[in-house]
């Protein structure tokens, strides 16, 4: 049976770096004995503008009857567009890993960690009014949510082997309903893996320690809009959002991004770098090794990840990392080196 993969090119540079990123999915099909069943969906500004909605419904139907969704960046119709999606399938845990590579000039060396964001609630469901000249908006943090956030946090902390290390992001000390439950989920949840060290900051700390010691954390959980600015934070410490992966996870459906924006600005010119949603799909293979239980996506990817080291070692890369290929030749040469690895 084929992997059955949805497919949202999305907008500005999206194409572009999708383009690439099929390439290194053919080559994963050749080396790894693979099939992907891909169905490319619209989805975004350009969705909106030709059809008058950002989401259509056979977008959303192909989500629901694939196997995972890959995601190019959209525009301004973002919110309607990822939002919805994470909404409609539950999809809970924003994963953002921020890792040292090479040439890709991060602040230190040695960078492996992990955001995990709790992703369906905090401020970010959007419950705003206003009274007279006042705005407020909702903060909503419940016990349900943060628990399972806390548990994923956990349990990747056990997969990764690195440091064995959760770190709790919050600011009890000031809200101290929202984020205090926050906190006292995480704590709860830590006596459930003693041999998993656990440890809690306050988000202004760990903004600062991301910059001063990023090396010592491992992974990090915390609240949907504290995730959101660290992660960016995180990505820019080890050399940018060209090289920053996401994964939208949930019980049954998963999607995977890059972290990146559109671009409207360099769309068109093949200069946009495709590291960040090749690496996502390396994510991609990491979460179907482990859905469908098979070993060959596993394999696939730690050979995409291998192949994309190689070709920054090689130089092998766009001018934002003072290489000179195009977007699509990054594609070709992070095939070519995936082919080419010992089997």
């Amino acid at each position: 049976m084929p992997i059955r993969l949805a497919l949202i090119p999305g907008d500005g540079v999206g194409p572009e770096i999708t383009g690439a990123t099929l390439k290194v999915l053919e080559a994963v099909e050749a080396k790894y004995d693979i099939r992907f069943d891909v169905r490319i969906v619209e989805a975004g500004d350009r969705c909106l503008t030709e059809r008058g909605v950002a989401l259509p419904e056979e977008t959303v139907e192909a989500v629901r009857v694939s196997d995972a969704c890959l995601k190019g960046p959209v525009g301004e119709s973002a919110a309607d567009v990822i939002v919805r999606l994470r909404q409609m399938f539950d999809l809970y845990a924003n994963v953002r890993p921020a890792k040292s590579y090479p040439r890709c000039n991060p602040l230190r060396e040695g960078v492996d960690l992990v955001i995990v964001r709790e992703n369906t609630e905090d401020l970010y469901k959007g419950y705003e009014f206003e009274i007279g000249n006042v705005a407020v908006g909702l903060r909503v943090i419940s016990a349900p949510a943060s628990q399972r956030i806390a548990r994923y946090a956990f349990h990747l902390a056990l997969r990764r082997g690195r440091l064995g290390k959760v770190t709790a992001v919050h600011k009890a000390n000031v809200l101290r309903r929202t984020c205090g439950l926050f906190a006292r989920v995480c704590r709860e949840v830590a006596e459930e893996f003693p041999s998993i060290t656990f440890e809690e900051m306050y988000v202004d700390a760990a903004a600062m320690n991301l910059i001063r010691r990023p090396e010592a954390f491992d992974v990090i959980v915390t609240t949907n809009m504290f995730g959101d600015i660290l992660s960016d934070e995180a990505a820019q410490v080890v050399g940018g959002l060209g090289i920053a992966p996401s994964a939208n996870i949930g019980e049954d459906k998963a999607l995977f991004e890059p972290v990146h924006g559109s671009a409207p600005d360099i769309a068109g010119r093949e200069e946009a770098n495709p590291l960040s949603m090749i690496l996502s799909a390396k994510m991609m293979l990491e979460w179907l090794s482990e859905k469908l239980r098979d070993g060959r996506c596993h394999e696939a990817a730690v050979g995409v990840e291998k192949a994309c080291v190689k070709a920054l070692e090689l130089g092998a890369v766009t001018p934002d990392l003072g290489g000179k290929l195009k977007t699509g030749q990054v594609g070709e040469e992070v095939a070519n080196l995936v082919l080419s690895q010992p089997s």
